[in-house]
């Protein structure tokens, strides 16, 4: 095996300097090389936003093969909320390898795995008797939690919402509204998913209460509440452009729901984990889903993924009708449990407010000066603008990768996202100190000067 010759790799976690450092243009020779060999030996469909070899990272930097030291407002897509290589997320993991790396808990299992759902039991939103099954990805999650609607109900039918991400399994590729890259040439999907309209106040100007009727309208005159297993939605949409549904749409749904026997499943695979300023965004809009599906920044950068809800709906499955070899990993759930140690004796949620208030203020300081940032919105650390022609508010994909490319150039890691491609997100993991984001933010408004 041939690793990248990179003299002095540093050790990353909060020691690593916190400052953004360019000394070669990105990509430098080291990430070119390796690049080269993504390109010889990895599948093309396995695409990269960041064009370098990162070797190490922590606080709110990453580190590539050539010495560059980039300002991260990604957090590899919200994995790394509390810091990329936590020393507590690092030590658990250290000791739980050094005792056993697997059993599968379907086989022996093992009191971490027991603990991970103790904790999500507690910390989800509702004081009713929850369970909890733990897996590997936000998208088995969000399959399993499908399943598990549909077992309790006796009912197939499932509604997603326009703009919605779940994943790239069939069913959640199902689920998911945009088509490429996700969903192109890769059918046929899973039956009997069907898609209602998303409360996104920028663009359709409703109120909370006139959306979700028109979204319950579509609901029962398309499909019918008697045949109708779950509901699904994130309470904040991620992939789909950090769409923030106006007041009242969550909770109209969730009392439908209720009322019908439908269960509604919150998908907080990108809002879990205190990144929008309270530990789950539900709690936010005063709901109380039945399922929630987490994943992400769960177990500070391993693969975890759980899905937690009431008891006696979790419990519908049938002995063996949940599982799979690697979930609950006995590593994972070792990081799992640190990560959320930290989340709650650092108040990272607080942290999160403290973060989100400071791209709030500057990026709409930057709306008032530039009409094509059409909406700056979000929660806690989980902020986004949609870029737009000013003139007829038409989405712009081509201001919107060009901007994020230019931030690139000069070491700052932003994400696109959104339907229409015209969404910068702003993820970045709240180890990061405010001196390191303003100076992130200062990039943004010098490239959008001159772009």
């Amino acid at each position: 095996m041939t690793l990248i010759d990179t003299p002095s790799i540093p050790l990353g976690g909060p020691d690593l300097p916190q400052v953004r450092r360019l000394v070669t243009a990105l990509p430098g020779p080291r990430s070119q090389d390796m690049l080269a060999r993504k390109s010889a030996a990895v599948a093309s469909g396995v695409g990269h936003t960041v064009p370098v070899a990162a070797v190490a990272a922590g606080g709110g930097v990453v580190v590539d093969a050539d010495g560059n030291s980039l300002i991260d407002l990604g957090s590899g897509i919200a994995v790394t909320t509390v810091g990329n290589a936590h020393p507590a997320v690092v030590a658990a993991v250290q000791a739980q390898a050094a005792q056993f790396t697997h059993t599968c808990f379907m086989i022996s299992p093992y009191e971490s795995y027991i603990a991970v759902s103790e904790a999500l039991n507690r910390l989800t939103p509702g004081d009713h008797e929850k369970k909890s099954a733990l897996f590997n990805s936000g998208a088995e999650a969000v399959e399993n939690a499908v399943k598990i609607a549909r077992k309790h109900t006796g009912r197939q039918a499932v509604v997603a919402f326009d703009h919605a991400y779940h994943g790239r399994t069939n069913l959640t590729m199902a689920l998911t509204a945009k088509s490429m890259p996700y969903k192109s040439g890769f059918g046929p999907f899973a039956s009997e998913v069907y898609r209602a309209p998303m409360s996104y106040p920028y663009r359709d100007g409703l109120s909370g209460a006139d959306a979700a009727a028109k979204a319950i309208s579509v609901i029962e005159k398309q499909i019918g509440a008697d045949n109708l297993a779950a509901v699904l939605i994130e309470p904040i949409q991620g992939e789909g452009g950090f769409i923030v549904p106006a007041e009242g749409f969550l909770p109209a749904l969730a009392q439908w729901c209720r009322e019908n026997g439908v269960v509604f499943i919150a998908d907080e695979v990108q809002s879990g984990f205190a990144r929008t300023g309270a530990m789950f965004a539900s709690e936010l809009f005063g709901i109380v889903p039945d399922l929630v599906t987490t994943a992400k920044g769960i177990a500070g950068g391993l693969p975890l993924a759980a899905v937690t809800g009431r008891a006696e709906i979790m419990d519908a499955a049938h002995a063996g009708g949940l599982g799979g070899t690697y979930g609950g990993n006995p590593i994972a759930c070792a990081a799992a449990l640190a990560a959320i140690e930290v989340y709650e004796t650092e108040d990272l949620a607080g942290r999160a407010r403290d973060v989100g208030e400071i791209l709030q203020t500057r990026l709409r300081a930057m709306q008032e000066q530039d009409p094509r940032i059409g909406d700056v919105r979000g929660r806690g650390a989980m902020v986004a603008a949609e870029f737009v022609d000013p003139a007829t508010g038409a989405p712009d994909a081509a201001l919107t990768s060009a901007v994020a490319k230019a931030c690139l150039a000069e070491g700052v890691i932003v994400l696109t996202c959104g339907t229409y491609g015209n969404v910068i997100r702003f993820l970045p993991p709240l180890a990061i100190g405010d001196d390191l984001l303003n100076e992130g933010l200062d990039v943004l408004a010098s490239v959008l000067a001159t772009a």
